[in-house]
């Protein structure tokens, strides 16, 4: 055929035609990033539940990779985690736990980083029943104060320090209520049976939204920072999305949602 008489191969195709196949190459390269995607199940401790939800979201949009997320108390997860449970990742409430999954042989040197330094408050669900200095401690009209587990939680163990520093724990051990996880000691508080808690300041605050009842903001000088690490697990050494997820914890896409829920940024130090 002469070559100049020969229309092309754009020219040929009808527009139907041509938008059939610009939809096949999409549909294509959907298809290999579907193959290439994976999975990663992680242990998230309670108070990073609501933040990592999201996270999780926006992860799975950029690389196409799925997080499966567990919620609950760190010292829950370090017993399931040595028991042999097949967690890929740990986000812990605490650098503690990760260091000692290192030591210990179920997690992979050199991988252990600070994702959130966190912020404890005192909140009760009610309006006007928390001041701005915590002193409603020491006025005793309450019946029952919410915390975590000090053995299991570090938000529990800085409850404990601040109750301590005020010199309050002796007048109220006994109105005490203690959950397993950050998670429960705020399902105590929201659900009305304890009047106030101690709890993470991430379950409160809620992005573009004033926080729900009343809080005081705990001083940092009154209990130990609670820094908490990200590690990855023996279960995910050889898991490209489990990798893939720890460096997306430092993407400013998932430091935005962090800060947004009121926690300390490590990598701004």
């Amino acid at each position: 055929m002469n070559a100049r008489l020969a229309p092309t191969l754009t020219a040929r195709m009808s527009p139907f035609s041509l938008w059939r196949s610009v939809l096949a190459a999409a549909l294509l390269g959907a298809c290999n990033m579907a193959v290439q995607a994976g999975e990663v199940s992680v242990a998230v401790a309670a108070n990073f539940a609501a933040p990592m939800a999201r996270i999780a979201a926006s992860f799975r949009l950029s690389t196409g990779h799925v997080a499966r997320l567990s919620t609950g108390s760190t010292g829950k997860f370090y017993s399931q985690i040595v028991a042999g449970a097949p967690f890929e990742i740990l986000l812990a409430a605490d650098d503690e736990t990760p260091r000692r999954l290192l030591r210990e042989g179920h997690a992979v040197a050199g991988t252990a980083s600070t994702y959130a330094i966190g912020q404890l408050v005192l909140w009760s669900a009610q309006a006007g029943v928390v001041d701005d200095q915590g002193n409603v401690l020491g006025q005793g009209r309450f019946k029952h104060l919410a915390i975590a587990n000090p053995r299991t939680s570090p938000y529990g163990a800085a409850a404990l320090q601040v109750l301590q520093k005020r010199g309050l724990l002796p007048t109220l051990q006994k109105r005490l209520v203690t959950g397993e996880s950050v998670g429960q000691a705020y399902q105590f508080v929201a659900t009305g049976n304890a009047e106030l808690g101690f709890v993470a300041l991430s379950q409160v605050l809620k992005p573009g939204q004033a926080a729900a009842g009343s809080m005081w903001r705990v001083p940092q000088a009154l209990f130990d920072e609670i820094r908490q690490d990200a590690v990855l697990l023996k279960a995910g050494a050889s898991n490209p999305a489990a990798r893939a997820l720890l460096n997306y914890l430092k993407t400013p896409a998932a430091r935005a949602v962090i800060d947004a829920y009121g926690y300390g940024d490590p990598l701004a130090r």
